[in-house]
């Protein structure tokens, strides 16, 4: 059960924050100054802030706002924020490691920006976003530890609990440690996969 909740709040984690990721790449490189401040201001106090903070601000302060969110979901939003703002510069670099020439030859085309991206640049741009993604990825596994605080039965709660209630705290952790560093050689192997099919694919 801890490894399934520890993969669910990552999974879905890496979703929503590759979403706000790309949203906020494109409004810190279009010239509408507005989207380019307001993606700023995200990227730098959610990535000047400790994600510890980021999860009891969001668990403990939205109730006070009348907002009342469950361990679970409170913990995949700061998560999801946290390392949104990290994903925001990685789509920015590989959108930007692209010739704007692919732009002006998209508008030549009659393509509107959304398709232009879809279709021309992010193919392009994968490349280079995914290495640094995937390591984010790995990060982010292990950074779904500290929704623990919160009570979520995830993997390092489950080890603390089970630990203080055999009396083995020791034994336990280093479980759940191996545990975590299986899951991650895992996604290094999924990664380094992706990895070589994208470079084959830039060959042909």
């Amino acid at each position: 059960q801890g490894v399934v909740t520890t993969l669910y709040v990552s999974a879905i984690s890496l979703f929503f924050s590759s979403i706000i990721g790309i949203t906020a790449a494109i409004a810190k490189l279009s010239s509408n100054g507005f989207a380019y401040g307001i993606a700023s201001f995200y990227t730098s106090f959610f990535r000047g802030m400790p994600l510890l903070m980021q999860v009891y601000l969001i668990y403990l302060g939205l109730p006070q706002l009348g907002i009342v969110l469950d361990a679970i979901p409170s913990g995949i939003l700061a998560l999801s924020l946290c390392i949104g703002a990290y994903m925001t510069e990685i789509f920015r670099a590989g959108i930007a490691s692209i010739d704007r020439g692919q732009w002006e030859a998209s508008r030549s085309m009659g393509f509107g920006f959304g398709l232009t991206m879809r279709k021309i640049i992010l193919p392009q741009a994968l490349p280079v976003i995914i290495p640094p993604m995937g390591n984010m990825f790995i990060g982010l596994l292990k950074d779904s530890s500290l929704v623990s605080v919160l009570g979520v039965w995830e993997l390092t709660f489950l080890g603390r609990t089970l630990g203080q209630a055999t009396f083995q705290p020791l034994e336990m952790l280093i479980t759940v440690a191996i545990i975590y560093w299986i899951l991650s050689i895992c996604l290094e192997l999924i990664q380094s996969r992706i990895e070589r099919y994208f470079a084959r694919s830039k060959v042909r």
